[in-house]
């Protein structure tokens, strides 16, 4: 099975190497992104992270999945040293760097729960791989069209953040300017909720946010920092590189 739809504001491709029908579960997968977007996007007037913002709701008001995101947030905040904050001046409330590795994540758990066994699911270049080898490429930083690495993941997650499709979204909370000192990085963990958060934490704390990201339990590195030069733990799973 192969399915493509436009959520959270991009693409998700779903490709299931299982036989048997899996329509049920893949329709699952994408309704429980809408509902995600819908509950969490601070771009959404109604949402849940919108009203408490704006002070709508308190915090004895919140779901428990949010209770949960918010949570994951403030750990990220105390271990980059408030390099990585959702709350920063004149922004207002913005889990988004966090919500959709946690929304992925959970929605890839529905195809294990339904018997899927080999399958990948790619949102936006983040990726949940489960039963492979799967072949995972990292795009080039400056050259759209080409990839600076490519990796080899059986059983786990891929996140890169980087400037290349937002422009400077990433902002060092601890300074309030966007982030500098590195052109992509991409983290590879147990579950997409982890990769994608230690990659904006680690991408939002600059050069130094290698080596933090390097010494987390689980988390393999691959960054090119502001001089071009290519940085990655020995676990790294490259099937194939090239320097930038």
């Amino acid at each position: 099975m192969r399915r493509v739809e436009h959520v959270m504001g991009f693409p998700v491709s779903l490709r299931i190497d299982d036989e048997g029908d899996f329509g049920a579960a893949a329709d699952a997968v994408f309704a429980r992104l809408r509902e995600a977007d819908e509950r969490f996007s601070p771009f959404k007037d109604g949402s849940e992270v919108s009203r408490y913002g704006r002070g709508e709701l308190k915090a004895g008001d919140l779901s428990a999945d949010l209770v949960e995101i918010l949570g994951i947030c403030e750990h990220y905040r105390t271990a980059t040293g408030g390099a990585f904050d959702v709350r920063l001046p004149g922004r207002g409330l913005d889990p988004c760097a966090v919500v959709k590795g946690w929304a992925v994540q959970r929605a890839a758990e529905l195809l294990a729960d339904a018997g899927a066994r080999r399958f990948c699911l790619n949102a936006g270049g983040d990726v949940v791989a489960v039963g492979g080898p799967w072949r995972v490429g990292v795009r080039h930083p400056e050259i759209a069209d080409h990839l600076c690495a490519v990796l080899d993941v059986t059983d786990g997650a891929v996140a890169t953040s980087a400037c290349y499709e937002r422009g400077d979204h990433i902002i060092d909370g601890r300074t309030g300017r966007p982030a500098t000192g590195l052109l992509s990085l991409t983290v590879t963990a147990a579950s997409l909720t982890e990769a994608d958060s230690v990659a904006t934490a680690a991408f939002a704390m600059g050069g130094e946010g290698v080596d933090w990201a390097a010494g987390l339990e689980g988390c393999e590195v691959f960054a090119v920092d502001a001089g071009r030069r290519v940085l990655r733990t020995p676990g790294f799973p490259v099937a194939a590189h090239q320097e930038v």
